[in-house]
């Protein structure tokens, strides 16, 4: 039962409102989707224009403390992927030797870092084919090598007491390479290109989620629910 009329239909003519809006959110837009998947794109776009890091990750690297040469054991997640993995470190000038799953490697770590730097920074730049014609293999599975090997890389560096680079390992795994293979694809942007569109979609949301909330309080009202302080 109605209790009152005016503020049940102003709530059901905001949820009809709200409603609309929403089924419009759902429709495409040439080119771009619909209106959730361009904004999410959107912002997939800043978040990538403000995640770049790998210049500053090769600078540590080239800064670093570390001997001249290391052997490391690493254990890759099948023996197929180890011998993908063997051209990587092959290209670094590291002697590389397999044992079913598993690789020794003997090398210049520094080297090694600088070359997956490399690569993160062509799949950042979204130059997969570069990554891809170097190594002949998809540029994705390039770079799942690298962030397996690199994992592979700080535990074993940590069980022989190579702390300080096995952090500068975990640094590149982190800030470059998670961030290329992440970012893939997408066309960098910054917010300030934007600010518009920024602007124009947090203030929409403000408001959207307002119209929701006073479309349900006038249609309770409506029928005489009161909220209660």
């Amino acid at each position: 039962m109605i209790a009152n009329k005016k503020k049940f239909y102003v709530g059901l003519v905001l949820m009809a409102a709200f409603c609309a809006v929403l089924v419009g959110m759902f429709m495409p837009i040439s080119g771009h989707g619909n209106g959730l998947e361009y904004l999410d794109n959107l912002y997939n776009s800043i978040s990538k224009g403000s995640a770049y890091y790998i210049d500053a990750v090769k600078a540590d690297v080239q800064a670093m403390e570390a001997p001249e040469s290391l052997t490391l054991t690493l254990k890759m997640k099948s023996e197929q992927q180890a011998e993908e993995t063997i051209r990587l470190f092959i290209r670094a000038g590291a002697q590389v030797f397999q044992e079913g799953d598993t690789l020794t490697v003997n090398c210049d770590i520094r080297q090694i870092l600088l070359l997956c730097l490399n690569d993160a920074q062509s799949m950042y730049n979204n130059d997969g084919a570069a990554v891809s014609g170097t190594y002949g293999y998809n540029e994705r599975a390039v770079l799942y090598n690298w962030h397996t090997a690199l994992k592979a890389m700080d535990f074993d560096l940590k069980q022989q007491n190579q702390f300080a680079v096995a952090k500068k390992v975990d640094l590149v795994t982190k800030k470059a390479v998670e961030t290329a293979y992440n970012y893939y694809g997408i066309q960098g942007q910054k917010i300030s290109e934007r600010t518009g569109v920024v602007a124009f979609s947090l203030i929409f949301y403000v408001v959207y989620t307002l119209w929701y909330g006073f479309g349900i309080m006038y249609m309770f009202e409506g029928v005489g629910m009161q909220l209660e302080h």
